[in-house]
């Protein structure tokens, strides 16, 4: 079964369609750079509308030690998820499960990036765009993800509900995780996009299990 986490909720009514969707993941963004940024208040709020088993995801970029542990003492956050050039160090040092995002082009030798970030859960896997870390809409050649990663995929990066069966078919990914392609606009989600990914989802695991 390939899990579905829907990235850069800002709204208590979005949060409850992920949750109604049957997603098993909800991302939010704690980057002041990002149209889908959310405050410590807004996050705590996001968090008390979940129901329980929905995994909360806090997503963030270069931040300071002081900037984790100000979001870490309030939000409840199950994984931690670093888009900048976070050391691996770094990443491990907050007592959660972490995932590193990688920005996929041509020559980045993912084997490598899995080896020296060995104590993530899994890499997630963008776009590169340059000048920014995720978010954009875009998406990259999946044939440039080796089939032998020791680590768990998770599939970013431009994916709708135009194309998510067909990527989940070529990379058979862990995970899919979807933002802009859900949106009605940025940081507003589409309640019937997101039943509309989700069951993509679920159509094409149950046609790869057959």
């Amino acid at each position: 079964m390939t899990r579905t986490k829907i990235c850069g909720i800002t709204r208590v009514e979005d949060a409850q369609a992920v949750a109604a969707s049957g997603a098993d993941a909800l991302g939010l963004v704690f980057y002041a750079q990002s149209p889908r940024h959310v405050t410590v208040a807004q996050a705590v709020a996001l968090a008390k509308a979940m129901p329980p088993f929905v995994t909360l995801v806090g997503l963030f970029v270069n931040p300071s030690i002081e900037e984790m542990c100000a979001v870490l003492e309030h939000v409840p956050l199950d994984v931690l998820q670093f888009h900048g050039e976070e050391e691996p160090e770094f990443c491990a040092q907050f007592g959660r499960p972490w995932l590193k995002a990688i920005r996929v082009k041509q020559g980045v030798d993912l084997l490598q990036c899995a080896a020296r970030y060995a104590g993530a859960q899994g890499l997630l896997l963008d776009a590169y765009v340059e000048g920014t870390h995720g978010g954009t809409g875009a998406s990259f050649d999946w044939a440039l993800i080796p089939h032998d990663l020791p680590l768990p995929v998770i599939l970013s990066g431009g994916l709708h509900a135009g194309n998510v069966a067909e990527a989940i078919k070529q990379v058979r990914p862990y995970a899919v995780d979807v933002s802009s392609g859900v949106e009605a606009s940025k940081g507003i989600k589409d309640a019937a996009k997101i039943a509309a990914f989700i069951k993509e989802v679920k159509d094409v695991d149950l046609q790869l299990s057959r």
